[in-house]
């Protein structure tokens, strides 16, 4: 990739980089080297290594500035930095998939069978709150046609939460440009990890030390290790029938299936999750860059309001869900939050408080808008051109 290869290295042989070990003579020995195609190599992996260093090294600090999700912020906030600066940031694909699989199975020790049937009771309230979070982004999308004259077509896919990798797909396909679209989407889920954890974890008050809730946990090998194959053949199952978002949905199905039939699995380590939230911070922030902003400029200012009037509409309609449903404002709030279902359900995992409830109310919300979005945004399109006519 670019910023990888060097430019001259001496005692290698450009272009022609051989992949066997060749020899040269320094100071009357023959060493044996390596060819290009190693050291490119070599330096690929220090290259990495630094970057999720430098990760961690933003994740120390958040840590001991008592943040709930202190390695996904603190590595997110390192890596708009990098990319802000125009450097390159060339972390392998596979890490937001590792990640995803290792939160979703740690969630889905959460779907014991006593959480299964208190769930059951709530699918009604579920399903009205993912429809009634398409019509906020509805009227989100209005304000922002209003403040930044973009098309419908722009101002839908920016304001439902779809995710910036589905929403981009159907930019291109009703030939819109993607650059705003992606940038909404990312700038709200960023605000939502940014905002949502620290702001409800401090009004609860009753968590001193996040990261001692999330390191307390007991576990055993056998029992981790069954808790990740259970997630890896979720995924694979999810990803062969193309569902949405299979490495996490997948890995949740799995886990949770594995928990509601009582099999013997475990937490993992607490390293094991800050590596998670290290590889997913990362990925995140890598999104943002300068060529993004510039693309969205002028945007930029509507795109903030806009995702910061979801938010609070979402607030509302949790504080108004508690009330109907019985369960904590805590919990409804991380509920009908629009996107980070990750981060939610690592929160409601911090504040030991219905987890597998946050969880299933973004896994209807996700199985109800993203299959969905493609139909949603034709519709809109249909309609308002039948509106101009």
């Amino acid at each position: 990739m670019n910023g990888w290869r060097p430019r001259s290295c001496p005692g290698f042989r450009t272009p022609r980089m051989r992949s066997r070990p060749h020899r040269r003579r320094i100071g009357g020995r023959i060493m044996t080297g390596y060819s290009g195609t190693t050291y490119d190599l070599f330096k690929r992996l220090l290259h990495i290594l630094l970057i999720y260093a430098g990760a961690l090294l933003f994740g120390i600090v958040a840590h001991w500035l008592r943040f709930p999700l202190p390695w996904m912020i603190g590595a997110m906030v390192f890596a708009s930095t990098v990319r802000m600066l125009e450097r390159p940031l060339p972390i392998p694909a596979q890490t937001r998939q590792i990640g995803q699989i290792l939160i979703a199975t740690s969630v889905g020790l959460s779907f014991t069978p006593e959480a299964v049937r208190m769930m059951q009771s709530l699918l009604l309230p579920m399903v009205g709150v993912a429809i009634a979070t398409i019509g906020l982004g509805f009227v989100v999308a209005a304000f922002l046609m209003r403040i930044t004259k973009v098309d419908v077509i722009t101002a839908a896919l920016a304001s439902i939460p779809m995710g910036p990798v589905e929403s981009a797909i159907l930019a291109v396909r009703h030939k819109v440009s993607p650059g705003p679209v992606v940038f909404s989407q990312t700038l709200r889920i960023m605000l939502l990890v940014v905002l949502i954890p620290p702001v409800i974890v401090a009004l609860d008050g009753t968590i001193t030390d996040p990261v001692a809730v999330l390191s307390k946990m007991d576990w055993t090998l056998s029992g981790a290790t069954l808790l990740c194959l259970c997630g890896i053949v979720g995924a694979l199952v999810a990803r062969t029938v193309r569902l949405a978002n299979p490495f996490f949905v997948g890995s949740l199905g799995g886990a949770a299936l594995a928990a509601a039939f009582s099999l013997p699995i475990s937490a993992y380590p607490y390293a094991v999750l800050v590596l998670a939230q290290v590889f997913l911070g990362v990925w995140l922030g890598a999104v943002f860059d300068r060529d993004l902003l510039r693309r969205a400029k002028g945007f930029i200012p509507g795109a903030i309001l806009a995702s910061i009037l979801l938010i609070l509409l979402c607030v509302i309609m949790g504080l108004v869900m508690a009330w109907i449903t019985g369960q904590t404002w805590q919990v409804m709030l991380l509920a009908t939050a629009p996107g980070s279902v990750t981060e939610m359900a690592l929160t409601a995992k911090i504040l030991d408080d219905g987890l597998a409830i946050v969880t299933a109310f973004h896994v209807i919300r996700i199985f109800i808008i993203l299959p969905f979005a493609g139909t949603i945004i034709r519709l809109t399109a249909s309609m308002h051109s039948i509106l101009q006519k």
